[in-house]
Protein backbone atom coordinates (compact mmCIF):
# COMPACT_ATOMS: atom_id res chain seq x y z
CA UNK A 1 0.00 0.00 0.00
CA UNK A 2 1.24 3.46 -0.90
CA UNK A 3 1.36 6.36 1.54
CA UNK A 4 0.28 9.95 0.88
CA UNK A 5 -0.19 13.37 2.42
CA UNK A 6 -3.39 15.40 1.90
CA UNK A 7 -3.26 19.14 2.62
CA UNK A 8 -6.31 21.09 3.70
CA UNK A 9 -6.92 24.52 5.13
CA UNK A 10 -8.52 23.76 8.51
CA UNK A 11 -10.83 26.79 8.36
CA UNK A 12 -12.26 25.37 5.10
CA UNK A 13 -12.06 21.60 5.80
CA UNK A 14 -10.32 20.44 8.95
CA UNK A 15 -9.68 17.18 10.73
CA UNK A 16 -12.87 17.44 12.80
CA UNK A 17 -14.96 17.81 9.63
CA UNK A 18 -13.23 14.78 8.13
CA UNK A 19 -13.86 12.72 11.27
CA UNK A 20 -17.52 13.78 11.26
CA UNK A 21 -17.98 12.15 7.83
CA UNK A 22 -17.40 8.76 9.44
CA UNK A 23 -16.86 5.55 7.48
CA UNK A 24 -18.37 6.90 4.26
CA UNK A 25 -15.63 9.52 4.02
CA UNK A 26 -15.58 12.56 1.81
CA UNK A 27 -14.57 13.41 -1.73
CA UNK A 28 -11.16 15.09 -1.85
CA UNK A 29 -12.27 17.47 -4.57
CA UNK A 30 -11.24 20.90 -5.74
CA UNK A 31 -7.64 19.96 -6.56
CA UNK A 32 -6.46 21.81 -9.66
CA UNK A 33 -2.89 20.66 -10.05
CA UNK A 34 -2.01 17.96 -12.58
CA UNK A 35 0.64 16.28 -10.42
CA UNK A 36 -1.70 16.16 -7.41
CA UNK A 37 -4.47 14.80 -9.65
CA UNK A 38 -2.12 12.15 -11.05
CA UNK A 39 -1.16 11.17 -7.50
CA UNK A 40 -4.85 10.59 -6.75
CA UNK A 41 -5.25 8.58 -9.96
CA UNK A 42 -2.46 6.29 -8.70
CA UNK A 43 -4.15 5.61 -5.35
CA UNK A 44 -5.69 2.29 -4.38
CA UNK A 45 -8.42 1.44 -1.87
CA UNK A 46 -6.80 1.16 1.55
CA UNK A 47 -3.85 3.47 0.81
CA UNK A 48 -3.25 5.66 3.84
CA UNK A 49 -2.34 9.30 4.07
CA UNK A 50 -1.49 11.98 6.54
CA UNK A 51 -4.11 14.72 7.00
CA UNK A 52 -2.19 17.99 7.07
CA UNK A 53 -3.56 21.35 8.21
CA UNK A 54 -2.01 23.96 5.90
CA UNK A 55 -1.89 27.73 6.41
CA UNK A 56 -3.31 27.56 9.95
CA UNK A 57 -1.36 25.23 12.22
CA UNK A 58 0.87 23.78 9.49
CA UNK A 59 0.85 20.33 11.05
CA UNK A 60 0.03 16.69 10.43
CA UNK A 61 -2.95 15.92 12.66
CA UNK A 62 -4.29 12.53 11.60
CA UNK A 63 -4.33 9.52 9.31
CA UNK A 64 -6.87 8.97 6.56
CA UNK A 65 -7.57 6.08 4.21
CA UNK A 66 -8.60 6.04 0.56
CA UNK A 67 -12.13 4.61 0.44
CA UNK A 68 -13.07 5.31 -3.22
CA UNK A 69 -10.86 5.19 -6.29
CA UNK A 70 -10.24 8.14 -8.58
CA UNK A 71 -13.44 9.44 -10.14
CA UNK A 72 -14.68 12.71 -11.70
CA UNK A 73 -14.49 15.64 -9.27
CA UNK A 74 -18.04 16.79 -8.50
CA UNK A 75 -16.87 20.36 -7.87
CA UNK A 76 -16.36 20.96 -11.59
CA UNK A 77 -17.76 19.95 -14.95
CA UNK A 78 -14.24 19.98 -16.42
CA UNK A 79 -13.43 16.32 -17.23
CA UNK A 80 -9.70 16.85 -16.59
CA UNK A 81 -10.15 16.83 -12.82
CA UNK A 82 -10.49 13.71 -10.73
CA UNK A 83 -10.46 13.01 -7.02
CA UNK A 84 -10.60 10.16 -4.51
CA UNK A 85 -12.70 9.77 -1.37
CA UNK A 86 -10.97 9.51 1.99
CA UNK A 87 -12.10 8.67 5.51
CA UNK A 88 -10.52 9.44 8.86
CA UNK A 89 -8.73 6.52 10.51
CA UNK A 90 -7.18 8.00 13.65
CA UNK A 91 -5.64 11.18 15.00
CA UNK A 92 -2.01 11.55 15.90
CA UNK A 93 -1.47 11.72 19.65
CA UNK A 94 0.65 14.81 19.09
CA UNK A 95 0.43 16.94 15.93
CA UNK A 96 3.65 17.02 13.91
CA UNK A 97 4.44 20.56 12.82
CA UNK A 98 6.05 21.65 9.58
CA UNK A 99 8.86 23.13 11.69
CA UNK A 100 9.52 19.69 13.21
CA UNK A 101 9.55 18.05 9.78
CA UNK A 102 11.97 20.66 8.41
CA UNK A 103 14.22 20.34 11.47
CA UNK A 104 14.53 16.55 11.21
CA UNK A 105 17.37 15.66 8.82
CA UNK A 106 15.75 12.27 8.17
CA UNK A 107 12.86 14.12 6.49
CA UNK A 108 14.90 16.56 4.39
CA UNK A 109 13.76 14.93 1.14
CA UNK A 110 10.09 14.62 2.11
CA UNK A 111 7.77 16.24 -0.46
CA UNK A 112 6.34 18.38 2.35
CA UNK A 113 9.77 20.04 2.48
CA UNK A 114 10.79 19.93 -1.18
CA UNK A 115 7.39 20.46 -2.89
CA UNK A 116 5.59 22.43 -0.22
CA UNK A 117 2.81 23.77 -2.46
CA UNK A 118 1.67 20.37 -3.77
CA UNK A 119 -1.69 19.54 -2.15
CA UNK A 120 -1.55 15.74 -2.56
CA UNK A 121 1.90 14.26 -2.12
CA UNK A 122 3.55 10.85 -1.94
CA UNK A 123 5.17 9.80 1.34
CA UNK A 124 7.84 7.11 1.53
CA UNK A 125 7.56 4.21 3.99
CA UNK A 126 10.52 5.59 5.96
CA UNK A 127 8.98 9.09 6.12
CA UNK A 128 5.70 7.51 7.23
CA UNK A 129 7.40 5.70 10.11
CA UNK A 130 9.26 8.82 11.24
CA UNK A 131 6.20 11.10 11.20
CA UNK A 132 4.15 8.46 13.04
CA UNK A 133 6.91 8.21 15.65
CA UNK A 134 6.98 12.01 16.04
CA UNK A 135 3.18 11.95 16.34
CA UNK A 136 3.25 9.39 19.14
CA UNK A 137 1.61 6.50 17.27
CA UNK A 138 2.65 3.16 15.79
CA UNK A 139 2.92 3.18 11.99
Amino acid sequence: MAKWLFKSEPDVWGWDAQVAKGAVGEEWGGVRNYLARNNMRAMQIGDQGFFYHSNIGKEVVGIVEVCALSHPDSTTEDPRWDCVDIRAVRPLKVPVTLAQVKADPRLSQMALVTSMRLSVQPVTEEEWKIVCELGGIEP
